[in-house]
């Protein structure tokens, strides 16, 4: 190895070091314990290797809520949020009179703090004796009946799951898709409007292509962030979230590992390895789309 090379991996070293120690040795600890069966915490003992632990999350009725919950976020906020922000973003980029001002309004949310804004959202949804809630205050005055959104029926706490996960990743994707429309060369668009181009096929055809990967990009954190969602449902919901019925699949993963059921370690490893699963397999079924969409498109 030349003294160039050495020079290099020395720079490296530290993160290298950073990264087994924190990333690599943990992920593999989580594969041994997941194997492990019969895992007494306080003892550090175990009976055995198998799979059993998976097969105990799989048929736990709390795991199964839990992956439903998720998955219902998943498939309901990205793509939606994915679109409004598009939708905004357009907007803000045909706009010039205070241009930027819109653009920090829209992007206040993202820096403001995730229970913070829980806490809004709970006060605007839940009935309390001395209130019903804003929410409920403007369906009473449209004739409507008031819900109990936070400790109501689930429907109604999905969706107000669901409208404040939009809201939190929102400005974060328009930031990216505004940056993404004005990196768009600006002759494509005067081509365009010399052909006569009407402005939906200027957009399908030239800005949709254009910034497409950042397109995938949002999706696929997109779909990895909300697979990961626990904070938000706490914010909103509280840290007992089996009770409302709206725990995630990293909820179940930390109540088995310091909730009320906690100290089995065994199970909130299995039930990682399986949310890791889950989010590899959408992560390349969404690359395969992607590619064979860009093939599509070049052909």
């Amino acid at each position: 190895m030349d003294k160039k090379s050495m020079k290099g991996w020395l720079y490296l070293l530290p993160a290298a070091v950073f990264l087994i120690a924190f990333l690599v040795y943990p992920l593999i600890d989580v594969v041994v314990y997941s194997f492990e069966e019969g895992y007494n915490f306080a003892s550090q003992s175990y009976s055995g290797h198998g799979l059993y632990n998976f097969s105990y999350v799989l048929h736990d009725p709390y795991f199964l809520q839990a992956v439903k919950n998720t998955f219902l976020i998943v498939i309901i906020t990205v793509p939606l949020s994915t679109g409004l922000a598009l939708l905004i973003s357009l907007g803000l980029n045909a706009i010039r009179p205070l241009k930027e001002l819109y653009q920090t309004i829209y992007f206040l949310p993202y820096v403001t703090n995730t229970l913070a804004v829980g806490l809004v959202f709970m006060i605007l949804f839940k009935k309390t004796p001395y209130s019903d809630g804003f929410v409920n205050m403007l369906i009473g005055a449209f004739g409507g009946s008031g819900v109990d959104f936070i400790e109501g029926p689930y429907w109604a706490k999905m969706f107000v799951m669901c409208v404040y996960t939009i809201w939190i990743v929102l400005p974060f994707k328009i930031l990216i898709l505004t940056s993404a429309l004005a990196s768009v060369d600006p002759v494509l668009y005067k081509a365009a409007k010399v052909d006569g181009t009407t402005p939906f096929r200027t957009f399908w055809k030239i800005t949709l292509p254009m910034i497409s990967p950042m397109i995938s990009y949002l999706v696929i954190t997109g779909f990895i962030g909300a697979f990961k969602a626990y904070a938000d449902e706490v914010a909103i919901f509280g840290t007992n979230l089996n009770a409302a019925g709206m725990n995630t699949i990293v909820g179940y993963v930390y109540d088995m590992l310091y909730g009320d059921s906690g100290g089995y370690p065994s199970y909130a490893s299995a039930a990682a390895l399986i949310l890791f699963a889950i989010v590899f397999t959408i992560t390349v079924i969404n690359l395969l789309f992607e590619g064979n969409a860009s093939i599509a498109n070049q052909g």
